[in-house]
């Protein structure tokens, strides 16, 4: 099977509004302000963006606020070629929570990611729709960890659902993921340590904790020695 090169894709499409000299307006769904970095440099030279942030399966609520808050900052900082504007949705864990009912014990990436992309997907084309955007599409296609082709397929399907075009995208290409980090640094970015939801949080905190019980039991070998 051959691969589908999401970038090319979104390249031919960019390609063809330039020529018509449009600049369409964009709902850009956001995971966090540091995925958001180099699909918001890359993107504002062709699009009237609104970056939307929707995520109601971050925990804790502390941790969700803090995200808002660099995202919130980060869009009005970024000196944008196109103007970019800023919208939460709602924080709505208990919708999450349900979506995901009866995946807890699934692993990292697997049908409980699945179902959480749906979602926040889901509400992003609708909210596209119900903003009379032209296009919406998502920052999530940035992470290593995120796969490009499950993001499109659904980014796809709730376009047809909502009647709203959706961008394909792999952000991923042309060292974007290196040019977010490097943008995190400039702007000073808050870099969480965990995906968003408890079960990551939990997850990344068992490995950290066993890489420092590791490293304690190297010490103390290395000093018995």
């Amino acid at each position: 099977m051959v691969p589908v090169n999401y970038q090319r894709q979104m390249d031919d499409i960019i390609r063809r509004l330039q020529s018509k000299g449009e600049v369409p307006s964009l709902l850009l769904h956001c995971c966090c302000a540091p995925c958001s970095t180099y699909v918001l440099e890359y993107l504002s030279n062709y699009f009237r963006i609104t970056t939307f942030y929707y995520n109601p399966n971050i925990f804790p609520i502390e941790e969700y606020k803090h995200r808002v808050a660099e995202l919130k900052r980060f869009s009005a900082e970024f000196p944008a070629k196109h103007p970019v504007s800023f919208l939460e949705g709602n924080y709505e864990p208990a919708r999450y929570y349900a979506a995901v009912n009866g995946l807890e014990k699934e692993r990292e990436g697997g049908a409980r990611c699945y179902k959480c992309f749906e979602l926040r997907l889901g509400e992003a084309a609708k909210v596209a729709k119900e903003l009379g955007m032209d296009y919406f599409t998502t920052t999530l296609t940035i992470s290593p960890m995120k796969d490009a082709d499950v993001l499109n397929h659904i980014g796809e399907e709730m376009g047809k659902l909502y009647g709203v075009k959706h961008l394909p995208s792999n952000f991923k290409k042309r060292n974007g993921f290196l040019r977010s980090t490097q943008l995190c640094k400039e702007y000073n970015l808050y870099r969480q340590y965990f995906c968003g939801c408890v079960f990551s949080k939990m997850e990344r905190d068992r490995q950290i904790a066993e890489e420092e019980a590791k490293a304690r039991a190297l010490e103390l070998s290395s000093v018995l020695v």
